[in-house]
C-alpha cells in the first residue's frame, strides 16, 4: 500500500426513527472503520432519522446544522481524528418540509454541507411532498489527506451534471449518501451509474446505502478506471479502500476525457 494513501470507508447501516440508536451505530461503525484506517468514513442518506414511509414526523425530528445530532458527530470525529459524512434531516424554512443535507465534520466542526438537489419524484415516489430541494449553489467540497472530496446523494446518481460539476472543481472523490430503494432492476442500476459517474469523470466514488429490505444495500468504491475496490455485501458492516493521490493523475494520462469534453454544464 502506497505510504501517501488515504483510507475511505463507506459504512452501511438502517437508519431508524430514533437518533440515539443511529448515532450508536455511526459510533461503532466509525470506530471499525479507523481501526481499519480511514480517515475519512461515509454514512447513508437520512442517518440522522428516518421512517418509512415518510410521516409528520420528520419535521419533528428535522435538526439545525448546530443541532445535537452534528455536535455529536463532531465529538465523535474530534474523539477518532476522522472526517465523518452522513446524511442529516434539516429543519427547513416552511416548517412543513425538511431538507434532506449531508453534512462533512471534521473535529474542529462542519467542514461542508450539502442540500439534494434532485428529489426522488419517481419509481411511485415523491419525496418533494415532504422534502425541500437543494439551491443551485457551488459545489460543496472538503480537503483531506491530500484529496478532495465533493458532497452529492442518492437520486442525484441519475444526473450526470452533479458529478460533472464537482470533477469541474478539482474533486478526487464523490461522496454519495444514499438510500437506493429497492425495486425491479435498481440494485443494476445503482452499480452502473456508481460505475458510470467515475468512469466519465475519472475520479473516486464512494457511496453508502442502506441495506436491505429498503435499500439494495452494495455500498461501494469505485475507482477512476470504474473498478470496485471496495464493498459491503447487503448486511451491515464498513469496507475500506485505500485511494492513492496519484491515481488519477495516472489514469487521466492515458484517458484525457474531462480535456477533451467540448460541453460545459449551466444551471437550468
Amino acid at each position: 500500500m502506497n505510504d501517501h494513501a488515504v483510507g475511505v470507508a463507506v459504512a452501511q447501516f438502517a437508519p431508524v426513527a430514533a437518533r440515539e440508536a443511529n448515532l450508536a451505530h455511526i459510533t461503532d461503525a466509525a470506530r471499525t472503520a479507523v481501526a481499519r484506517g480511514a480517515r475519512v468514513v461515509v454514512f447513508p442518506e437520512y442517518s440522522s432519522y428516518f421512517v418509512d414511509p415518510f410521516d409528520d414526523t420528520l419535521a419533528e425530528n428535522a435538526e439545525d446544522l448546530d443541532g445535537p445530532f452534528v455536535r455529536a458527530l463532531t465529538g465523535l470525529a474530534r474523539e477518532l481524528d476522522v472526517v465523518i459524512v452522513a446524511g442529516l434531516l434539516e429543519k427547513a424554512d416552511d416548517g412543513r418540509r425538511v431538507r434532506n443535507a449531508v453534512v462533512a465534520v471534521g473535529g474542529d466542526g462542519i467542514r461542508a454541507t450539502y442540500r439534494k438537489l434532485h428529489l426522488y419524484d419517481a419509481f411511485g415516489q415523491r419525496e418533494s411532498d415532504w422534502v425541500e430541494p437543494g439551491e443551485i449553489a457551488p459545489p460543496q467540497t472538503f480537503d483531506a489527506g491530500g484529496l478532495r472530496f465533493g458532497l452529492m446523494t442518492c437520486y442525484d446518481l441519475r444526473f450526470p451534471e452533479v458529478a460533472r460539476t464537482l470533477a469541474d472543481a478539482g474533486v478526487d472523490v464523490a461522496l454519495v449518501p444514499a438510500e437506493w430503494v429497492r425495486g425491479p432492476v435498481k440494485e443494476h442500476h445503482w452499480r452502473t451509474l456508481l460505475h458510470a459517474r467515475a468512469i466519465e469523470n475519472t475520479f473516486f466514488v464512494a457511496a453508502a446505502d442502506h441495506p436491505p429490505p429498503l435499500g439494495v444495500g452494495h455500498s461501494m468504491i469505485v475507482d477512476p478506471q470504474g473498478v470496485m475496490v471496495a464493498q459491503v455485501g447487503t448486511g451491515t458492516d464498513v469496507a475500506v479502500a485505500h485511494i492513492d493521490p496519484d491515481a488519477i493523475a495516472r489514469v487521466r494520462r492515458v484517458n484525457p476525457a474531462l480535456e477533451l469534453r467540448r460541453f460545459r454544464v449551466t444551471p437550468r
